[in-house]
């Protein structure tokens, strides 16, 4: 994986600039996604997933800093061009709600549908019933359920529906925003390996946002750990997991709860002093080759040293 599909350079995105209510959502983010894999992005809520998820599929137009996707800086292009609309049809999102996330006054079919008339990927009512039902197939439905009603459907087949339609103009780039987080535990397996089915057979990359930190090593190749907005660690998923850098990282795997009773009373979840992020002047450096970690230049030699 060395050709990068999208890449970040010092995002940032501020609400309410210059409000009494200002909020700075990302700062100074900087990472590439490569092309056909999945960068799981973890953290605690309101570290700012969603608005990095939301920044990328352009949702929210970036206060500064780069977005490239494709080669094209995407940042600041307007809403309506022909270059925006490309981007639309290249990148897709599967939302976190898939109960909020479908029209319940529209039909499965037109759900589905939406973007191949709004992207003309059809000319006919028959080629577009006909791309429905093989979606509807890839993504384990019955072509029966085209002409209901999302009410009629559970929580896994709505997010079913919801993939579905992200895959309907033939994307390369999906933003999964949580998608399994509302369904229940027996279902979550099912959607996080159907995403990995539809991968592998079409080469997709994905940007993996989840707080189920299992999960996320289970479907990452590499993982991104924020807080507050900034990214504090970026390796590959075993190395995180087995060789967590920064404290913040070792604080939220601490916190991943035991499946044994016995370790589970033994376990010591490690917490985080916040306020030390705020001292020093820290930039994400590779400490180890493709391990980056958020520090500052007496740190980076502590963690080698250590390690």
């Amino acid at each position: 994986m060395t050709e990068a599909l999208v890449k970040v350079r010092h995002l940032v995105q501020t609400f309410n600039a210059g409000k009494k209510d200002e909020v700075r959502a990302l700062q100074d983010l900087s990472f590439e996604i490569y092309k056909g894999e999945t960068l799981g992005l973890v953290g605690e809520s309101g570290s700012g997933k969603t608005t990095t998820g939301r920044a990328l599929i352009r949702l929210y137009r970036p206060t500064s800093g780069e977005i490239v996707f494709a080669g094209q800086d995407i940042a600041q292009l307007k809403n309506g061009t022909p270059q925006m609309l490309a981007f639309r049809r290249q990148t897709q999102m599967i939302f976190q709600d898939p109960y909020a996330s479908l029209n319940p006054r529209m039909k499965v079919k037109d759900i589905i549908a939406e973007g191949l008339d709004i992207h003309h990927l059809v000319h006919s009512s028959q080629e577009r019933d006909a791309r429905v039902a093989a979606l509807l197939a890839e993504v384990g439905l019955n072509r029966d359920h085209a002409s209901r009603y999302p009410h009629e459907f559970s929580g896994g087949q709505r997010q079913r529906i919801g993939i579905a339609r992200a895959l309907a103009v033939q994307p390369q780039f999906i933003i999964a925003d949580e998608p399994i987080s509302a369904l229940d535990v027996s279902i979550q397996a099912q959607v996080v390996n159907l995403l990995k089915d539809i991968q592998a057979k079409k080469g997709l990359t994905y940007l993996f946002i989840a707080h189920d930190l299992s999960m996320v090593k289970y479907i990452s190749d590499r993982i991104a750990v924020m807080h507050n907005g900034r990214l504090v660690e970026l390796a590959s998923a075993d190395e995180v997991y087995n060789h967590p850098l920064h404290p913040y990282t070792q604080s939220l795997l601490s916190a991943i709860p035991e499946p044994d009773p016995d370790r589970e009373r033994q376990r010591e979840p490690l917490v985080y002093d916040a306020s030390m992020a705020e001292s020093g002047e820290r930039q994400l450096v590779e400490v180890f080759p493709e391990h980056y970690v958020l520090a500052t230049a007496a740190e980076v030699a502590t963690y080698r040293e250590a390690h």
